[in-house]
């Protein structure tokens, strides 16, 4: 079954681990209306961790996602509004209020091992008329033969999309041709095949594409790559890649080459740009969004950032363990000693 190219813009959702989850809610309306007369499929907000992500552990936000999408979806004329949830953090309530406020799409995110946790959100976004994806984070850590049948589950579920998601920019491009191969091999036709990259490796762009070449039609980037450690998949460069292929999205490439520069990079506090430390994360496998927690332990500590996520990567940590970060820092501190 052929499927059109659906372009999502995850700049107001994983553009929140950048900066803090400190995007204004006027900074969120103006980005959401310019990336709709850009021409955006869809435009994902919410707290970097999904709906009601906001903790102490993940960090505050500067406002509540209620008041992030309120006002956004009467505005838009050609882009879905979605958001992201995480089952344990969000809930089917939390889903329905995200309904109200005019969501139409909703990514269910789950460890690549952990399918079975998203059933009940799954099945009752679908209740609820929303267009739903599966979300498998931290991709590379499953086996391509095994992460297709945790994308079966999902898709038994309802879900109309299932994600391969490289949460660490980890993957080189045979591990995504893989996946996507192993995905298209078990799943039905009418499924359609996601692609989430982080850009640690600098293949962001390249792993999007090559996912594309052999399947997926679902292709996430963000403004100037605005997402956790390095960045996602840079949209307008992604955009700029497609039209040199002759495959034309109805993105306006000059219109996000300017946001880009002139709207998103000026926010970001830490530059999201593939350096020593986010490097170091593709490299080491670890979670995107440790990054900002790392350098934080690290300064307090006087450890080496690059040495905290080596030894993340060796322990296998995934999401939801960010409180556990200090403790292994304490544990080489005491080590060191």
């Amino acid at each position: 079954m052929h499927h059109k190219l659906y372009i999502q813009d995850v700049t107001l959702r994983d553009g929140m681990h950048a900066i803090r989850h400190q995007y204004t809610k006027q900074q969120i309306h103006d980005i959401a209306i310019a990336l709709d007369k850009a021409k955006v499929d869809a435009i994902e907000i919410s707290h970097g961790d999904g709906l009601t992500g906001g903790s102490f552990n993940y960090g505050f936000g500067a406002h509540t996602d209620w008041e992030w999408l309120e006002g956004i979806a009467e505005k838009l004329t050609h882009a879905k509004l979605t958001t992201l949830l995480l089952p344990g953090i969000g809930t089917i309530h939390d889903l329905k209020k995200a309904r109200d406020l005019g969501v139409e799409s909703v990514r269910i995110a789950t460890h690549c091992t952990e399918a079975d946790i998203s059933a009940q959100h799954i099945e009752a976004a679908k209740k609820m008329g929303m267009d739903v994806g599966g979300f498998l984070m931290m991709a590379h850590m499953n086996e391509p033969k095994k992460l297709a049948e945790q994308a079966q589950l999902m898709e038994n579920y309802g879900a109309d999309c299932v994600y391969i998601t490289d949460s660490a920019g980890a993957m080189l491009m045979d591990d995504v041709i893989a996946r996507v191969q192993a995905y298209r091999d078990i799943l039905k036709p009418e499924t359609e095949i996601g692609i989430h990259c982080h850009h640690n490796l600098s293949l962001g762009v390249a792993n999007t594409i090559v996912a594309m070449q052999h399947g997926a039609t679902r292709l996430d980037a963000s403004l100037a790559g605005m997402g956790a450690g390095a960045g996602n998949a840079p949209l307008e460069v992604l955009i700029a890649c497609l039209k040199k292929m002759d495959i034309h999205p109805n993105c306006d490439l000059f219109q996000l080459m300017d946001l880009a520069d002139d709207v998103i990079r000026p926010l970001q506090t830490r530059p999201v740009q593939v350096d020593r430390e986010t490097l170091s994360l593709g490299y080491a496998g670890v979670y995107s969004s440790f990054l900002l927690h790392s350098e934080r332990a690290a300064e307090k500590y006087g450890l080496d950032t690059r040495a905290i996520l080596q030894e993340l990567g060796k322990r296998k940590m995934v999401g939801g363990q960010e409180d556990m970060i200090v403790d292994v820092a304490l544990d080489m501190k005491q080590q060191s000693i």
